[in-house]
């Protein structure tokens, strides 16, 4: 029984973590395509160091961090808490894209699992009451806790969703071959494990991001002449 209920949180974390999962992930470069535009990612090891930064002083100490905090309330079954580090996340969007994109992400995500039935998803769904604290993270960690998917795992799956969408985009972007694409998605991921054994240990007061250049490439993509992805 053991290794049936682990066998099906695995099948849930895959079905969470995949690309087809119809939220609109896809459409957000997170200034990648700015970065692109401007020259400053010509080749692969550009990329590289640009997906590498952004994990490091981004992801991890932010996104990873916090779901790991929405986890613990989820399983608290504390709706304030989820708000709370729910906003707190939107709070280190530094841009007007970034936070769009985390609402629109997380509103989705809602739509999704109430239609999946799980009911604490509904008053997060837009116009409900929860709505102005949104996060695609806060309805990530529900739909892990629901579907009892240990944290790190979760965790895991979050990184490695995030990594593919962004190698994806500079696969279209600089462009890259796809060998190339699939050859960096296998070094990035490397990262990953070490990643998560970060975003765990770190204190309330270590967390947020600090990527100036990111922050800039995002508000520059809303005025960009020429867009493949959504501002």
């Amino acid at each position: 029984m053991v290794e049936a209920s682990s066998a099906l949180a695995l099948q849930r974390l895959l079905q969470l973590a995949s690309p087809s999962l119809p939220v609109g992930a896809f459409a957000y470069s997170e200034g990648l395509e700015t970065a692109v535009a401007e020259g400053r990612l010509t080749h692969v090891e550009a990329v590289a160091d640009w997906l590498r930064g952004a994990f490091t002083y981004s992801v991890v100490p932010a996104d990873l961090a916090i779901t790991q905090r929405l986890h613990t309330a989820w399983q608290a079954a504390s709706i304030d808490d989820v708000a709370a580090w729910s906003a707190r996340l939107l709070a280190m969007r530094e841009t007007a894209e970034r936070r769009a994109q985390e609402r629109h992400l997380g509103h989705a995500l809602a739509n999704l699992l109430a239609a999946m039935d799980i009911t604490e998803a509904t008053d997060w769904r837009l116009g409900r009451a929860r709505a102005p604290a949104v996060t695609f993270a806060a309805l990530w960690a529900l739909a892990a806790t629901r579907w009892r998917i240990a944290v790190a795992d979760s965790l895991s799956a979050m990184a490695w969703a995030w990594l593919e969408n962004q190698v994806l985009a500079a696969v279209k972007l600089v462009p890259l071959g796809q060998t190339a694409g699939q050859r960096l998605l296998f070094e990035l991921a490397g990262d990953i494990p070490a990643g998560v054994a970060r975003a765990i240990t770190l204190e309330d007061d270590e967390l947020g991001g600090s990527l100036p250049g990111l922050a800039m490439a995002s508000a520059g993509h809303e005025t960009l002449y020429s867009r493949l992805y959504r501002s």
